[in-house]
């Protein structure tokens, strides 16, 4: 019992030391002088000095942090001493890609705070150009910037750069850009035709040639990882105007078919219905009204009836399949759009018998 208090004793006054290194010196060579015979006291003393300095260890390296997986976070006793040590002991594998704050070398004090954020696998296509990168950011917008990737301000970026990034994710960035390009193009000459009614619709003359003039386009091309998607023109100068061609053309009414060789002229053109007549008297011996001899001429200019006051007499027509004529015989049935045309015989009028033909008034 006596060795128990005494035992005792000794750990009170080694706590109130304070566990001063020179105090716990002075005070065993204390024990060694004044008990030296007493050997069973000396170790019983040791031997709790020694579990109160690993007591005071323990206690001085205990710490109480708050572990942030992922943004998960989670209350943690420790007795480790830095960051890297804290993960391992709780069984956290990092990757050099993975964000840990505070580094993983400093040291832990208690009630701080270790924050990882693990890299999720990113699928990046640039301009066409396909990697896989690893990170721990949380948006697509920090993830670019990570990266060190430099956006114009008009480049397309999707996802939206406000999307959080999760494991996987596939981002697409396309570079556009403008540039202006400059195109020459020929611009075709104009043909212009001036009428003239003092000559034949058969005229057409060339009195100025046409030359082609060259135009400058300048486009702006919008183009998206290097292939253009759009243009459009922000400006255009001649180089060289185009000269029009100039051509005079006749509109005085000419004859379909030619005498000769020359084209006629007409005055109108009528509609009519033909009939046909023949020399009942015989031919060189048969007058019209007008006291001409009919006669039927394909080389000349033939007799036919008409309506003096549609076609006057001694007018001279061309009849659609008949020939030349002069207006120079009437009838009694012939009124309005109505003309005889004279044949030799009856045989030719039995042939023509009744058409509907034009009349071109020369």
């Amino acid at each position: 019992m006596h060795h128990l208090l005494s035992f005792i004793n000794e750990v009170r006054f080694i706590i109130n030391l304070g566990i001063s290194s020179s105090n716990f010196v002075e005070h065993i060579k204390g024990l060694v002088k004044n008990k030296g015979k007493n050997r069973t006291n000396i170790y019983l003393t040791l031997t709790l000095i020694a579990i109160v300095l690993a007591a005071g260890f323990v206690l001085s390296t205990r710490k109480t942090i708050s572990l942030i997986i992922d943004g998960k976070p989670e209350s943690v006793i420790t007795y480790r001493s830095n960051v890297n040590q804290v993960l391992l002991s709780e069984g956290v594998k990092v990757t050099p890609y993975d964000k840990v704050i505070p580094p993983l070398d400093s040291k832990v004090s208690n009630n701080s705070a270790i924050t990882v954020k693990h890299a999720v696998a990113v699928k990046l296509n640039i301009a066409g150009k396909e990697t896989t990168k690893y990170s721990p950011a949380d948006t697509v917008n920090d993830f670019l910037t990570a990266q060190g990737i430099v956006l114009g301000s008009e480049d397309k970026v999707t996802p939206d750069k406000t999307t959080k990034l999760h494991d996987g994710i596939e981002i697409d960035v396309a570079r556009v850009e403008h540039k202006s390009v400059s195109a020459l193009e020929t611009v075709a000459f104009n043909t212009i035709r001036r009428p003239d009614s003092s000559l034949p619709n058969t005229y057409l003359k060339t009195i100025q040639d046409g030359q082609n003039g060259e135009k400058q386009t300048v486009f702006d091309v919008i183009y998206e990882n290097g292939k253009e998607i759009s243009r459009k023109i922000i400006g255009e100068h001649f180089i060289k105007q185009p000269v029009d061609k100039i051509m005079v053309a006749g509109t005085f009414p000419s004859m379909p078919v030619s005498r000769g060789g020359e084209q006629l002229d007409f005055k109108k053109v009528i509609q009519v219905k033909a009939t046909a007549y023949y020399a009942v008297s015989g031919v060189g011996r048969t007058y019209t009204s007008s006291g001409r001899m009919a006669v039927r001429n394909p080389e000349g200019y033939s007799t036919i009836a008409v309506d003096p006051s549609v076609i006057p007499y001694g007018t001279k027509v061309f009849v659609e399949g008949y020939g030349y004529a002069v207006a120079a015989d009437t009838g009694t049935a012939i009124r309005g759009n109505w003309i005889d045309v004279f044949f030799d015989t009856s045989a030719e009028a039995r042939r023509w018998a009744v058409k509907y033909v034009k009349v071109y008034i020369l």
